[in-house]
């Protein structure tokens, strides 16, 4: 009930702040099951990517917007379970496989489940290799899998933006559904799970328009991460080099005057000749 409720309160306002636009709708099933794939760009992907269809999407929703302290971690806390999405621990290993059975209910119950395949937001607006564990859910419920591409979110709210820009008009594009019968009950064969995810990312290439790169977004992050704290200590060590220089130039600028006045009184003490 809540998530209709935000869905009234918020679509009203998102429509007219930014005339979103969507394409494909006909693509998403009206009723039973399927699994909502899509390219991770911003924030907004979670506001602008269900708001134009009738029915509602459950996200596996990293577990940091269900964990966050103070004013802004409550309010993300009680939007993402109001909304009833799903957090999920993506450290792997065993709660990989709880996040995929939690997801697989989901599917069970005939509802939309939606999935960012690259498991985190795209550093750059690039498009990132895919995680199988996508392929797995796809394969396991033997269910349709949607491609959702979202364009223009990235501008709207980029990393580390807490304001919306205007003046963006976003677009989802809902691709045809993709079908992977022909690999039902291959689920545990990994380079099968990898050819149906390198397939999914592949559709959400062709619908996005954005460039893809064959390595995972946490790995390019990370390394983007690093290297702006290199680029800090860098920063950092100028900075005490100019304060150190600035220090020396002030006590050599002392001396000297110090120096003046003594040959300067040295001068006036001289007998005259």
């Amino acid at each position: 009930m809540f998530y209709w409720v935000v869905k009234a309160i918020l679509g009203p306002i998102l429509a007219v702040l930014w005339q979103p636009r969507a394409e494909g709708v006909e693509n998403v099933p009206r009723r039973g099951p399927a699994l909502m794939v899509g390219n991770h760009l911003s924030f907004s992907d979670h506001f602008f990517g269900p708001l134009p269809l009738p029915r509602k999407i459950t996200f596996l929703a990293k577990a940091e917007y269900f964990t966050g302290t103070g004013v802004k971690g409550l309010a993300s806390r009680a939007f993402f379970s109001g909304v009833g999405q799903i957090p999920i621990d993506r450290s792997g290993g065993k709660a990989s496989e709880a996040a995929l059975r939690t997801g697989l209910k989901v599917l069970k119950r005939g509802d939309l489940l939606g999935i960012y395949p690259e498991g985190t937001r795209s550093p750059d607006g690039r498009l990132y290799r895919g995680r199988t564990g996508v392929a797995r859910i796809a394969l396991e419920a033997r269910v349709p899998v949607v491609p959702m591409a979202m364009i223009n979110a990235d501008k709207i709210m980029p990393p580390g933006r807490t304001v919306p820009k205007l003046g963006i008009r976003p677009v989802v594009k809902f691709g045809k559904a993709l079908d992977f019968s022909r690999y039902y009950g291959m689920e545990k064969d990994q380079r099968v799970l990898r050819a149906v995810t390198d397939e999914i990312m592949y559709a959400l290439m062709e619908l996005s328009g954005q460039e893809y790169v064959d390595r995972y977004a946490q790995a390019v992050k990370a390394e983007l991460e690093e290297e702006a704290r290199e680029a800090r200590k860098e920063q950092s060590a100028d900075s005490r080099e100019r304060r150190r220089a600035e220090k020396e130039r002030r006590k050599e600028e002392r001396r000297a005057r110090r120096a003046e006045k003594k040959a300067a009184k040295a001068a006036g003490d001289s007998p005259a000749e």
